[in-house]
């Protein structure tokens, strides 16, 4: 892993590169390791699922497959545009992320 990850879960992202580009949603799981994220509705696969004692059925299931994390951007609530995120370190020693632009903190 290169850097830490200023994405994180519950963010609202927009795709900026592949097929889904330009599509938003908000992120279900970061994977650090593999530097990837799960946005909710993009990379979506068919799941073809034999029946099981929870699953009676079975059938096709859509499930969101991860996408690099360098494919998406953060979107500004304040401005509904995407913008890079930084992170400073407080006095009392806490990090805050920030965006760039706008100066208006994430969390």
């Amino acid at each position: 892993m290169s850097k830490m990850s200023n994405i994180k879960k519950n963010d609202l992202v927009e795709i900026i590169a592949g097929k889904d580009k330009g599509k938003r949603g908000k992120v279900l799981e970061v994977l650090r390791k593999s530097e990837k994220v799960v946005v909710e509705g993009v990379n979506i696969a068919i799941k073809h699922q034999k029946p099981t004692m929870t699953n009676q059925e079975g059938g096709k299931i859509e499930k969101p497959m991860p996408i690099h994390i360098s494919n998406v951007m953060p979107v500004d609530p304040k401005t509904d545009k995407t913008d890079r995120i930084r992170v400073k370190t407080l006095e009392d020693g806490s990090r805050v992320r920030f965006f760039k632009k706008t100066g208006e903190t994430v969390d």
